[in-house]
């Protein structure tokens, strides 16, 4: 039965609630619930921009135009977009009219609880699919493969996609899940929910649909200046004179240095959130000499509250805390038994700020690494966890976003416009809480590295324009191993062209740590700053520590598109050629910016490689000058101490060329 919604269109079929509204350009919010429960809660999105639209409806169907989009409910509540031309770009896949039975929006009910959601699409030949956040395979597109709707360490469920038919895909639901783009359908599932909720778009390329989901969920904010160079960091720094020494040495090597991070453990008790001042006995002086030498401090917090915190016992009495639903009230157990603070409460968002303000902010931190943020728990048992909002696995994926949220809205009630937060997990709409998404705890290794690049534009794709890795990765590289040293050297140089250039690792051998009370038992790993590895290696790493600082005037411009227009700061070739169909096909090389072609290497012992240049443009090596024609494969030398790079048509990239001759 048709439903008279006044700016929408919408469908009662056997108690289930449908309705399609206008929500932004181009685009339509689809809503499902049983008995009329739709949610209140815009979850991902913001509130729409008004546009015009034009409903049509007759005995056999309703239909509504927002622009280049079209959906349309047939007399059996079945539904299909189209784009401006008539052409079909997503349909429901039902199978009701066959023995089979099969519903397109099926609400299983759960006993005794909500409903377990299935939502069919038909699957597209020939579809390619970009998005859907961080996971750790070297794919890019992902058409045919399964995701799990779920946040984990280097796991980070971003459930957007563009699809190379012409639409951009929203799952607007926190639920734990799972994605299928399979052959013969796509399936997306919640495994406990109370609605169905989705957000879709038309658009003519993949720049216009990015786009238009930024203005639907929300622009970054723009990249501080004192952040667009070289972060240093490592696991970890145990003291403030281990601290000021390296940055101290930057200095008197004459070496550029943005931000130097004070990692996990700092603090006397996980969940204090101040320093210990048994090895930092100063921290105001400490910020003071390291701001004078032009670099910001980023300090490490953590979501979990351990029993011994001095705020443990107000937190847990004022509901502030995350509750398992059966067992001991912890899920961490790593230096202590702690539990994460409820990120989902914004009373317990504005504890954890204040804490951090007259701790860390009012000593002149500008700069907050939030880690741990899926939060990740010692034993993924999602349905033993339940915050504010409910059960985890109905929204535990919205975890982090609210994280971030909390310092950003703290920050932002200073008076910053400016705000960055460097944070290990995003789910859809983080971006706009000014994070800085890095992969997490990855291997070192260069299986791993080839899973980075094709995972940052992956998350490039599903909104979140800044995005890094830690350079040369966090597990097991061994600063005596040479295979070791060139797949730092070749990290690194692919991470001078990430949205964020910064080195870290848990290098081995491991050190012990600085006591046997709380946060000062945690070890360290071994010296990772740009000259640890030996002169070979920083010969070659530091010229693209000038590198980095003379592209800044061209990264400023890539950070405003990213604010303005929400433009990925790293680029699949397609977003700039869409209609080359061969760069549709590149999964290795990248456009940092629209003016400049990165082509890391990505095995060991590799010393040249074979690019694509995209129709469309001419493109010049940096290194030799030569010019091509775009359009074509070209085989070019990769030495140890460069990876392939080409300027797009007339723009001029000899500033890279003289800060690596000037320097090497």
């Amino acid at each position: 039965m048709f439903l008279d919604i006044k700016n929408a269109i919408g469908f009662n079929r056997e108690g289930q609630f449908v309705k399609i509204e206008p929500w932004g350009k181009n685009a339509f919010r689809v809503r499902a619930a049983m008995h009329g429960n739709l949610p209140d809660e815009n979850w991902a999105l913001i509130e729409a921009e008004k546009c015009d639209f034009t409903v049509e409806k007759d005995e056999d169907c309703h239909k509504i135009t927002n622009g280049k989009i079209k959906a349309v409910i047939n007399k059996y509540g079945k539904i299909t977009f189209y784009n401006q031309n008539g052409k079909q770009l997503l349909k429901e896949h039902w199978l009701d009219d066959t023995a089979l039975l099969i519903d397109a929006r099926e609400f299983k009910p759960i006993v005794g609880g909500d409903y377990t959601l299935t939502a069919r699409f038909e699957s597209i030949k020939d579809e390619k699919i970009y998005g859907m956040g961080q996971y750790q395979q070297a794919i890019m597109d992902l058409k045919g493969c399964e995701l799990e709707l779920a946040h984990r360490n280097s796991q980070a469920s971003v459930p957007f996609y563009v699809s190379s038919h012409g639409y951009g895909f929203l799952w607007n639901n926190p639920a734990h899940g799972r994605a299928t783009f399979a052959k013969n359908v796509t399936l997306w599932t919640a495994d406990s929910t109370k609605f169905l909720d989705y957000w879709i778009c038309a658009g003519d390329t993949p720049k216009e649909i990015e786009r238009q989901y930024a203005t639907a969920t929300g622009k970054t904010p723009m990249m501080p200046q004192n952040a667009m160079g070289f972060w240093q960091c490592k696991l970890r720094y145990r003291t403030q004179e281990e601290l000021l020494e390296v940055a101290r040495e930057y200095k008197k090597r004459g070496l550029p240095l943005d931000v130097i991070v004070v990692d996990f453990f700092h603090w006397p008790f996980l969940g204090d959130f101040r320093f210990n001042e048994k090895f930092w006995p100063d921290p105001d002086a400490m910020i003071k000499e390291i701001n004078d030498m032009g670099t910001q401090v980023a300090v490490s917090i953590w979501p979990f509250i351990e029993d011994k915190s001095e705020n443990y016992r107000e937190m847990r009495e004022n509901g502030y805390l995350v509750t398992s639903e059966r067992g001991l009230p912890f899920s961490h157990t790593y230096i202590g038994n702690s539990i994460p603070f409820d990120a989902t409460n914004a009373d317990a968002r504005r504890y954890v700020w204040e804490k951090a303000k007259k701790n860390y902010y009012d000593k002149g931190v500008r700069i907050f690494w939030l880690d741990e943020a899926e939060p990740e728990f010692e034993v993924y048992d999602f349905e033993n966890y339940r915050y504010s909002i409910g059960p985890v696995v109905q929204s535990g994926n919205i975890y982090p976003s609210r994280y971030a949220q909390g310092f950003y809205e703290g920050r932002k009630a200073e008076g910053e416009t400016e705000i960055l937060n460097l944070i290990r997990c995003a789910w859809a709409g983080s971006q706009k809480y000014g994070t800085l998404v890095w992969s997490g705890d990855v291997r070192s290794s260069f299986d791993s590295f080839k899973q980075q690049i094709c995972a940052g534009l992956n998350m490039a794709m599903s909104g979140i324009p800044w995005w890094t890795t830690d350079i040369g990765g966090f597990f097991g590289g061994n600063v005596n191993d040479p295979e070791f040293k060139e797949l730092l050297v070749r990290w690194f140089e692919y991470g001078t062209f990430c949205p964020v250039m910064r080195l870290h690792g848990d290098r081995q051998p491991k050190f012990p740590g600085t006591g046997l009370v709380g946060g000062e038992k945690c070890g360290s790993g071994s010296p990772n700053e740009v000259w640890s590895y030996g002169e070979e290696v920083y010969k070659i790493l530091k010229p693209y520590l000038f590198i980095r600082e003379a592209m800044k005037p061209y990264i400023t411009q890539i950070m405003q598109t990213a604010h303005t227009d929400g433009d990925p700061v790293i680029r699949p070739l397609f977003y700039e050629f869409s209609d080359d169909k061969a760069a549709w096909n590149v999964e290795d090389s990248f456009m940092f910016g629209d003016k400049i072609l990165v082509c890391p290497i990505s095995d060991y012992k590799q010393r040249e490689k074979t690019v694509y240049l995209p129709c469309g443009a001419v493109w010049t090596d940096v290194w030799s000058g030569e010019k091509y024609e775009g359009g074509q494969y070209v085989t070019v030398d990769a030495p140890l101490e460069k990876l392939p790079l080409f300027a797009r048509d007339d723009f001029d990239a000899s500033f890279i060329t003289k800060a690596f001759n000037d320097n090497f």
